[in-house]
């Protein structure tokens, strides 16, 4: 199992039944492939659909905001950009999945641009870290350069200060709880040492700390 697999199965794990969650490009729309049997979620995406399918289905006239082909499920909405972003703001999405350049220790996310490169710009990153109820950035731990991507401050220009509920990847989860982080899992096979070693930020250890369980069972959104 590659790190990307290990991450989105373990997120799969956070959506509940009946969740309206956003996926953000990249790596986030893995999950849906590792939802438990019995969880079933309805996919927004901010170009204007709620009942997002599977790109397996995907219509030749649809994209969804990431600009990749995808289908709809029996009873999806489609509505215009200024509704999509009603629903985001107003506090409707339960859960937003996104991938990150850098978190830091204060909760905050960079995740939009790097000084210097061409970007495609924000998209809705900003509404949907600052809507949502709750904010799961799936990341690998390291950049490629080997430095940690988990920081005591972020150094890339911000998407949204304090706003991360939890943080996913390869070797560990984290959570933010009253404001700071807190290691609550590691990935199978993966000592706290390590995690230690590789992660730049000053965090905790939870007393009950544990081995991330993944989802198992392939479903379907």
């Amino acid at each position: 199992m590659n790190a990307k697999e290990l991450i989105a199965r373990r997120v799969a794990l956070e959506l509940h039944d009946g969740d309206i969650v956003n996926l953000g490009i990249g790596l986030p729309t893995q999950v849906v492939n590792y939802l438990p049997q019995g969880i079933h979620i309805t996919l927004q995406s901010e170009n204007g659909f709620l009942g997002l399918g599977p790109v397996t289905e995907a219509h030749p006239n649809l994209v969804n905001a990431g600009g990749q082909p995808c289908g709809l499920l029996p009873g999806a909405a489609m509505f215009d950009s200024a509704f999509s972003f009603a629903l985001i703001r107003g506090g409707h999405v339960d859960a937003s999945v996104l991938g990150g350049l850098q978190v830091d220790q204060g909760a905050n996310l960079a995740n939009w641009m790097v000084p210097g490169k061409m970007v495609p710009g924000m998209g809705g990153a900003m509404d949907l870290v600052t809507g949502a109820k709750r904010v799961i950035i799936a990341m690998e731990h390291c950049a490629k350069d080997g430095s940690s991507k988990i920081l005591k401050q972020c150094t890339l220009p911000l998407t949204a200060k304090n706003k991360v509920s939890m943080i996913v990847t390869e070797l560990a989860v984290f959570s933010f709880e009253n404001g700071k982080l807190v290691l609550k899992e590691h990935a199978p096979g993966v000592s706290l040492d390590t995690i230690r070693e590789k992660t730049d930020a000053d965090y905790t250890v939870a007393a009950d700390v544990k081995a991330m369980p993944i989802a198992v069972e392939e479903g379907v959104a």
